[in-house]
């Protein structure tokens, strides 16, 4: 337990005060969640809804709970209630979900627009010219129970640094070019990339939120 305590520590005292660091808990027990809370941290992420609302329930209530993994759009409405921020919407589909949910609640869930700059087929995303046009759409616009907050991607898995720092610098882009189509509920402001083997090069990158799992926690049981 001391471990996680440290290692979150040494991973703070790197970060500028602007970038918030998610807390990447998912398979972890509660104690191991509850180790970071005593060290004043808020913000967890998971990936499984399942997960993600059984911890809800169990744990305290001013944690900000992330939903970091790819999201079935039937699966919104058990997180919509207590949701901080949902990480990886990749259609319109789950737009719609998302802002029929809220509209339910009658309360506005944060989103990222994640986007597809990695060269994997198997990571999920927008590409640039499909995002665009749903930005520059209408319906968008209607959507008063979401606001998009900012873009989210994942790099390759590679040991290619260069690589991996051209898509963070990719994605930079289109979160500087987003800016542009600011309306009340699409605002540019939170650009989050870097994990636990490339956080580093995020936040050389500009990235202001990583998701930081195993450098905390230690190797995952799966």
């Amino acid at each position: 337990m001391k471990d996680i305590a440290a290692n979150l520590k040494q991973i703070k005292d790197e970060l500028p005060a602007s970038c918030t660091l998610v807390a990447v808990s998912k398979t972890k027990p509660a104690a191991d969640i509850m180790t970071a809370y005593s060290q004043n941290h808020r913000d967890f992420g998971e990936n499984k809804v399942q997960e993600l609302t059984q911890k809800a329930e169990e744990l305290p209530k001013d944690i900000r709970w992330h939903m970091i993994g790819h999201l079935q759009s039937n699966k919104v409405k058990y997180i919509a209630p207590f949701v901080y921020l949902i990480h990886g919407v990749d259609s319109l589909k789950l737009l719609r979900e998302i802002n029929k949910q809220g509209q339910k609640l009658n309360r506005v869930i944060n989103c990222l627009l994640q986007i597809h700059i990695a060269s994997e087929d198997s990571k999920f995303g927008f590409d640039e010219a499909d995002l665009m046009e749903i930005i520059k759409s209408e319906e968008i616009k209607e959507f008063s129970f979401i606001k998009i907050t900012g873009l989210m991607g994942m790099a390759t898995l590679t040991k290619d640094e260069d690589k991996i720092r051209q898509e963070f610098k990719s994605l930079k882009r289109l979160f500087e070019a987003f800016k542009a189509f600011q309306s009340e509920n699409f605002v540019m402001q939170t650009l989050s990339t870097g994990m636990s083997g490339d956080y580093k090069i995020a936040l050389e990158e500009n990235s202001n939120m990583i998701r930081v799992g195993s450098a905390i926690f230690g190797k995952r049981d799966y």
